[in-house]
């Protein structure tokens, strides 16, 4: 703390004082002793319920090697079975479902006895939401609690809402005594401040936060990383996570030896943006950046993928020699790589030139 300015002192205390508020450290998954272990989804309509479902049933599965079972228990949503038959397809992750004319008490009692026969050691249970709390929607998700004996009941709250999502997270947890939150849309400029009022009202922990469409965009919660969030300071760390998660070590190394020598190519140039591609949206990689805070234009200057798709598309037009010897590229060459990569002259001159400045 000596080395600190003042400043930063204070910064340090009220980052350690609302890591604390938030739970202190990240709170793990409760794992059923006898399988299945069962993890009932409940929350308002449009909060990203079925979505969540799926995307915790990849994250367990490739994470703790688990088979889930998904059970489709939304009978009043046009199409919430669908779209969770959907994900499943997309995930391979078999969806129990019995149409919508069935009670979601009798769905889930018979979906339980599937999973059982099939020696699944995780179930999921997506439910029906409302646009606003009601008693009926309380007392069917009682109901749907008392057969299924959930291991963790999930509260699944809309990051973007603020208030009204502590005030739901109250209500839910009053009547079904809720284990864990899950916090949605907390991609992009969201700052996430209602995970100090969820915490604080309900007493739960937020357990994972929802990072962006994909269905791997979902990770666990960490109190500090949010605290480093809401006060501007970015989340490395994640974005470190992502990283190794997503690009190959070994790879990146060879990669940093090129560039410092002179033996990066365009090729190189491809396939390095090929890498951080695959982890994710830009935009939401420059939001876990120290000082992102500051730059609010970043919504509506929003970083344009296909000025990359469209450099992607004049190195892929480019000869093997031509991607090698850059140098080489004079003026018919810039109009057969323009015509073929369908851009202009000038598109192909600006990446050369950033090329050529990159290599400095």
């Amino acid at each position: 703390m000596k080395s600190l300015t003042p400043g930063q002192q204070i910064i340090k205390v009220v980052q350690e004082e609302l890591t604390e508020l938030m739970g202190g450290e990240q709170t793990k998954l409760n794992f059923s002793l006898k399988p299945p272990t069962v993890l009932l989804f409940v929350g308002l309509q449009g909060a990203g319920k079925t979505t969540s479902a799926a995307k915790l049933a990849n994250h367990i599965r490739k994470n703790n090697n688990k088979k889930p079972l998904m059970i489709a228990a939304d009978i009043y949503r046009p199409a919430a079975i669908k779209q969770l038959q959907t994900l499943g397809s997309q995930l391979n992750i078999p969806v129990f479902s019995l149409g919508d004319q069935v009670n979601p008490v009798d769905i889930v009692r018979q979906g339980m006895d599937q999973a059982r026969a099939d020696h699944n050691d995780l179930v999921i249970i997506d439910t029906a939401g409302r646009l606003h709390i009601d008693e009926g929607l309380m007392n069917e998700l009682e109901q749907i609690k008392e057969v299924s004996h959930p291991d963790e009941v999930f509260l699944v709250v809309d990051a973007m809402t603020g208030q009204d999502a502590v005030n739901v997270a109250r209500a839910f947890n009053d009547r079904l005594d809720i284990t864990g939150v899950i916090m949605t849309k907390l991609d992009g400029d969201t700052r996430g401040g209602a995970a100090l009022s969820i915490r604080s009202v309900t007493g739960k922990p937020i357990k994972f936060v929802g990072m962006g469409e994909k269905m791997d965009a979902l990770e666990p919660f960490h109190p500090d990383r949010m605290a480093s969030r809401i006060l501007g300071m970015g989340d490395v760390l994640s974005l470190i996570e992502k990283a190794q998660a997503t690009i190959d070590e070994e790879k990146a190394r060879d990669m940093q030896q090129k560039l410092l020598s002179v033996s990066f190519t365009l090729d190189d140039f491809l396939e390095q943006i090929g890498q951080v591609r695959t982890m994710g949206p830009l935009e939401d990689l420059l939001a876990m950046m120290p000082g992102a805070n500051k730059f609010k234009g970043m919504k509506n200057m929003q970083i344009d993928e296909k000025k990359i798709d469209q450099t992607e598309a004049i190195i892929r037009s480019m000869t093997s020699h031509e991607k090698t010897e850059p140098e080489i590229i004079n003026a018919s060459r810039k109009k057969r790589i323009a015509l073929g990569s369908g851009t202009s002259v000038a598109d192909v001159n600006r990446l050369l030139k950033q090329f050529k400045d990159m290599k400095k």
